[in-house]
């Protein structure tokens, strides 16, 4: 387990965060086939944009950004994405310190994310951290976007 802190996120994380996202989702490109993913062709701007409505936080090892998460939090449902851990310390323990931060500071009683049926680490990652498969939605490619959702105690 990394020996990172957890924070909230700022606007002005924009660009940290960006460089560890684009890092984080090549390995994703690659199991997929595609370049394009959203992750990876999102402008600075658009990470700008959104770290001012979004919620989430960012894991600081060193004084450097090594991951990061998003959340959106309506009081009913926990929407956590793009769950981004630099590669050099992926298997660290820094995606569960994210999600557990997360889940700490949400009032909603159930939290939900998602990820592709390739993604097998994230899978795992999601099922260690108390999260269950909920729906599959089939992307008409031979893939699936897996839905998980974990029960919180408030």
């Amino acid at each position: 387990m990394t020996e990172a802190s957890v924070r909230p996120i700022r606007p002005s994380d924009a660009g940290e965060v960006l460089t560890v996202q684009r890092a984080a989702f090549v390995t994703e490109a690659q199991i997929y086939g595609d370049p394009n993913q959203p992750p990876l062709t999102q402008t600075l701007e658009e990470v700008e944009a959104e770290l001012r409505t979004a919620g989430g936080f960012v894991a600081v090892l060193g004084g450097r950004i090594v991951g990061a998460i998003r959340t959106r939090d309506d009081g009913r449902v926990l929407q956590i994405g793009r769950i981004a851990i630099a590669p050099d310390v992926q298997g660290d323990g820094v995606g569960s310190m994210l999600l557990a931060a997360a889940e700490e500071h949400s009032s909603s009683p159930e939290a939900e994310l998602f990820t592709g049926s390739l993604s097998e680490a994230n899978i795992r990652l999601y099922e260690n951290c108390g999260y269950r498969e909920s729906e599959r939605i089939d992307n008409g490619d031979g893939t699936d976007q897996v839905f998980m959702r974990k029960t919180l105690t408030t």
